[in-house]
Protein backbone atom coordinates (compact mmCIF):
# COMPACT_ATOMS: atom_id res chain seq x y z
CA UNK A 1 0.00 0.00 0.00
CA UNK A 2 3.20 2.34 0.67
CA UNK A 3 4.19 1.51 -3.11
CA UNK A 4 1.13 2.89 -4.51
CA UNK A 5 0.76 5.67 -2.31
CA UNK A 6 4.42 6.85 -3.09
CA UNK A 7 3.67 6.17 -6.90
CA UNK A 8 0.54 7.89 -6.49
CA UNK A 9 2.05 11.12 -4.88
CA UNK A 10 -0.68 10.98 -1.80
CA UNK A 11 -0.36 14.02 0.92
CA UNK A 12 -0.54 11.24 3.22
CA UNK A 13 2.67 9.21 1.24
CA UNK A 14 4.75 12.53 1.91
CA UNK A 15 7.99 11.83 3.45
CA UNK A 16 6.79 7.88 4.17
CA UNK A 17 10.24 7.31 3.15
CA UNK A 18 11.98 9.67 5.46
CA UNK A 19 9.81 8.21 8.45
CA UNK A 20 10.47 4.71 7.13
CA UNK A 21 9.80 2.42 10.33
CA UNK A 22 10.38 4.97 13.03
CA UNK A 23 6.80 5.14 14.71
CA UNK A 24 8.06 8.29 16.65
CA UNK A 25 7.76 10.28 13.58
CA UNK A 26 5.76 13.19 13.60
CA UNK A 27 3.46 13.34 10.48
CA UNK A 28 3.73 15.85 8.14
CA UNK A 29 1.50 18.79 7.97
CA UNK A 30 -1.33 18.14 5.02
CA UNK A 31 -0.43 20.39 2.15
CA UNK A 32 -2.59 23.52 1.71
CA UNK A 33 -4.21 22.17 -1.24
CA UNK A 34 -4.19 25.68 -2.95
CA UNK A 35 -2.10 24.52 -6.03
CA UNK A 36 -5.20 22.06 -6.35
CA UNK A 37 -7.92 24.49 -6.55
CA UNK A 38 -5.86 26.87 -9.03
CA UNK A 39 -5.56 23.71 -11.29
CA UNK A 40 -9.52 22.60 -10.79
CA UNK A 41 -10.13 26.23 -11.81
CA UNK A 42 -7.45 26.74 -14.62
CA UNK A 43 -8.99 23.83 -16.35
CA UNK A 44 -12.34 24.65 -15.88
CA UNK A 45 -11.28 27.91 -17.99
CA UNK A 46 -9.83 26.68 -20.32
CA UNK A 47 -12.95 23.65 -21.71
CA UNK A 48 -15.25 26.45 -20.89
CA UNK A 49 -13.56 28.89 -23.41
CA UNK A 50 -12.65 26.41 -26.25
CA UNK A 51 -16.27 25.51 -25.76
CA UNK A 52 -17.40 29.06 -26.01
CA UNK A 53 -15.09 29.75 -28.86
CA UNK A 54 -15.90 27.01 -31.23
CA UNK A 55 -20.09 27.49 -30.49
CA UNK A 56 -19.47 31.17 -31.21
CA UNK A 57 -17.10 30.04 -34.50
CA UNK A 58 -20.09 27.14 -35.32
CA UNK A 59 -22.61 30.00 -35.18
CA UNK A 60 -21.03 32.48 -37.12
CA UNK A 61 -19.26 30.07 -39.77
CA UNK A 62 -21.45 27.02 -39.75
CA UNK A 63 -24.33 27.87 -38.90
CA UNK A 64 -27.07 27.68 -42.07
CA UNK A 65 -24.63 26.80 -44.13
CA UNK A 66 -23.54 22.77 -45.42
CA UNK A 67 -21.81 20.39 -42.79
CA UNK A 68 -18.44 20.42 -43.34
CA UNK A 69 -16.54 17.00 -43.95
CA UNK A 70 -13.37 16.47 -41.40
CA UNK A 71 -12.55 12.57 -41.90
CA UNK A 72 -14.80 11.72 -45.09
CA UNK A 73 -17.99 10.14 -43.97
CA UNK A 74 -16.74 9.28 -40.49
CA UNK A 75 -16.50 12.77 -39.04
CA UNK A 76 -18.04 15.85 -40.27
CA UNK A 77 -18.84 19.40 -38.69
CA UNK A 78 -22.85 20.29 -38.19
CA UNK A 79 -24.41 23.25 -36.63
CA UNK A 80 -27.34 21.87 -34.61
CA UNK A 81 -29.72 23.50 -31.76
CA UNK A 82 -30.04 20.18 -29.13
CA UNK A 83 -32.96 21.82 -26.64
CA UNK A 84 -32.86 18.39 -25.01
CA UNK A 85 -30.28 16.53 -23.23
CA UNK A 86 -27.39 13.96 -24.86
CA UNK A 87 -28.83 12.56 -27.65
CA UNK A 88 -31.60 15.06 -28.63
CA UNK A 89 -33.39 13.47 -25.90
CA UNK A 90 -35.85 15.27 -23.36
CA UNK A 91 -36.69 18.20 -25.53
CA UNK A 92 -39.44 19.07 -23.05
CA UNK A 93 -37.10 19.35 -19.67
CA UNK A 94 -35.14 21.88 -20.89
CA UNK A 95 -35.40 23.85 -17.40
CA UNK A 96 -34.49 20.59 -15.59
CA UNK A 97 -31.28 20.37 -17.22
CA UNK A 98 -30.29 23.97 -16.67
CA UNK A 99 -31.15 23.60 -12.74
CA UNK A 100 -29.06 19.98 -12.71
CA UNK A 101 -26.04 22.04 -14.21
CA UNK A 102 -26.50 24.57 -12.02
CA UNK A 103 -26.67 22.21 -9.08
CA UNK A 104 -23.24 20.23 -10.13
CA UNK A 105 -21.44 23.88 -10.44
CA UNK A 106 -22.48 24.02 -6.83
CA UNK A 107 -20.93 20.95 -5.91
CA UNK A 108 -18.32 20.89 -7.37
CA UNK A 109 -17.06 24.54 -6.04
CA UNK A 110 -18.37 22.94 -2.54
CA UNK A 111 -15.77 20.07 -3.12
CA UNK A 112 -12.86 22.28 -4.09
CA UNK A 113 -12.61 23.32 -0.79
CA UNK A 114 -11.20 19.81 0.27
CA UNK A 115 -9.59 19.01 -2.98
CA UNK A 116 -5.51 17.68 -2.56
CA UNK A 117 -5.45 15.75 -5.47
CA UNK A 118 -3.89 16.84 -9.06
CA UNK A 119 -5.92 14.15 -10.68
CA UNK A 120 -9.01 14.79 -9.22
CA UNK A 121 -8.60 18.67 -9.88
CA UNK A 122 -8.34 18.11 -13.75
CA UNK A 123 -11.25 15.35 -13.55
CA UNK A 124 -13.68 18.04 -11.59
CA UNK A 125 -12.12 21.25 -14.38
CA UNK A 126 -13.71 18.84 -16.89
CA UNK A 127 -16.71 18.86 -15.06
CA UNK A 128 -17.55 22.24 -14.35
CA UNK A 129 -15.87 23.55 -17.47
CA UNK A 130 -18.27 21.50 -19.54
CA UNK A 131 -21.50 22.35 -17.25
CA UNK A 132 -20.98 25.92 -17.54
CA UNK A 133 -20.25 25.62 -21.26
CA UNK A 134 -23.67 24.18 -21.73
CA UNK A 135 -25.12 25.78 -19.17
CA UNK A 136 -24.30 29.28 -20.58
CA UNK A 137 -26.06 27.80 -23.57
CA UNK A 138 -29.24 27.37 -21.75
CA UNK A 139 -29.32 30.66 -19.90
CA UNK A 140 -28.58 32.77 -23.08
CA UNK A 141 -29.73 31.21 -26.39
CA UNK A 142 -32.59 30.60 -28.32
CA UNK A 143 -35.95 30.53 -27.37
CA UNK A 144 -35.10 32.25 -24.14
CA UNK A 145 -33.76 32.13 -20.80
CA UNK A 146 -33.20 28.94 -19.14
CA UNK A 147 -34.81 27.12 -22.29
CA UNK A 148 -31.95 28.12 -24.70
CA UNK A 149 -30.71 24.97 -26.94
CA UNK A 150 -27.21 24.55 -27.20
CA UNK A 151 -25.33 24.41 -29.64
CA UNK A 152 -23.77 21.06 -30.90
CA UNK A 153 -21.39 20.10 -33.98
CA UNK A 154 -19.36 17.60 -33.72
CA UNK A 155 -20.73 14.58 -35.71
CA UNK A 156 -19.25 10.84 -35.68
CA UNK A 157 -20.70 8.76 -38.48
CA UNK A 158 -23.29 6.58 -36.58
CA UNK A 159 -23.80 8.61 -33.26
CA UNK A 160 -25.17 11.45 -31.89
CA UNK A 161 -23.52 15.03 -32.69
CA UNK A 162 -22.08 16.98 -29.82
CA UNK A 163 -19.61 19.56 -29.01
CA UNK A 164 -16.29 20.34 -26.80
CA UNK A 165 -18.82 20.93 -23.33
CA UNK A 166 -20.11 17.16 -23.78
CA UNK A 167 -16.64 15.92 -24.23
CA UNK A 168 -14.77 17.69 -21.06
CA UNK A 169 -17.86 16.73 -19.41
CA UNK A 170 -17.52 12.96 -20.46
CA UNK A 171 -13.60 12.80 -20.33
CA UNK A 172 -14.07 14.19 -16.34
CA UNK A 173 -16.81 11.46 -15.62
CA UNK A 174 -14.24 8.50 -17.17
CA UNK A 175 -11.70 9.94 -15.18
CA UNK A 176 -13.52 10.48 -11.98
CA UNK A 177 -14.58 6.80 -12.27
CA UNK A 178 -11.00 5.85 -12.67
CA UNK A 179 -9.76 7.57 -9.74
CA UNK A 180 -12.49 5.81 -7.95
CA UNK A 181 -11.19 2.43 -8.97
CA UNK A 182 -7.82 3.26 -7.95
CA UNK A 183 -8.99 4.30 -4.93
CA UNK A 184 -7.95 7.78 -4.98
CA UNK A 185 -10.03 10.23 -3.04
CA UNK A 186 -10.63 13.86 -3.83
CA UNK A 187 -8.92 14.84 -0.35
CA UNK A 188 -5.34 12.83 -1.72
CA UNK A 189 -5.80 9.78 0.57
CA UNK A 190 -6.06 6.27 -1.13
CA UNK A 191 -8.56 3.92 0.65
CA UNK A 192 -8.76 0.32 0.40
CA UNK A 193 -11.99 -1.48 0.08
Amino acid sequence: MAEAERVIGTPDSAGADEAGADETAVPEERPKGRRKIVALFLVAVLAYLLDLGSKMIVVEKLEGHEPIKVIGDLLRFEAVRNPGAAFGMGEAFTIIFTVIAAAVIVVIIRLARKLYSLPWAIALGLLLGGALGNLTDRIFRSPGVFEGAVVDFIAPAHFAVFNLADSAIVCGGILIVLLSFRGLDPDGTVHKD
